[in-house]
């Protein structure tokens, strides 16, 4: 896993392009209605390149030379009453490299940046009953309950979501 600078990010924003709309299309909800398109996908990506450069969004990506098999990213509230905490975003993992242990190596490189920043707790919201909640669970997060109808699926029928957190040892001093 690497993180990803602003620069990185740009460098590898069309792959990471192609992660987001080969998820989405394949169902996943991430945030989008299918059909995305492969250049509304990479416009998304190039979008978040102000929000690393900002400190505001770190990323991950899990590369096969230049190819992106996943990614993760944690979004940091910009309030002075929040700093010890962070979102954990947009995990996915290609099709072709699910089974292998990456989404847990992803989620395990987050939780430990998030550790060395400082922050100890973390949140993220899935979709209730997919099989992300295995993967939170088995990793040691916490859900807290599920809201009905939270977001649109890629199909556009609403889901309800679990919020989950989990508690992060800090090992060195808030952001």
């Amino acid at each position: 896993m690497i993180r990803l600078d602003a620069g990185r990010l740009l460098h590898h924003a069309a792959g990471l392009g192609d992660l987001l709309a080969g998820t989405v299309n394949g169902g996943a909800s991430v945030g989008f209605l299918a059909p995305l398109s492969r250049p509304d996908a990479l416009a998304w990506w190039e979008e978040r390149a102000a929000d690393v450069e900002a400190g505001r969004l770190d990323v991950w990506a899990a590369l096969d030379g230049d190819r992106v098999l996943g990614t993760v990213s944690l979004a940091f509230p910009g309030k002075a009453n929040s700093r010890h905490r962070a979102e954990l975003v947009k995990l996915m993992v290609h099709p072709e490299a699910r089974g292998r242990g990456l989404g847990r190596g992803l989620l395990t490189t987050a939780e430990e940046a998030a550790a060395a920043a400082g922050v100890t707790l973390l949140h993220l919201d899935t979709e209730t009953g997919s099989p992300a909640e295995h993967l939170y669970r088995s990793a040691g997060w916490t859900p807290v309950g599920a809201i009905p109808d939270y977001a649109a699926d890629p199909g556009g029928v609403l889901r309800p979501t679990t919020i989950y957190y989990k508690h992060v040892p800090a090992t060195a001093p808030t952001r």
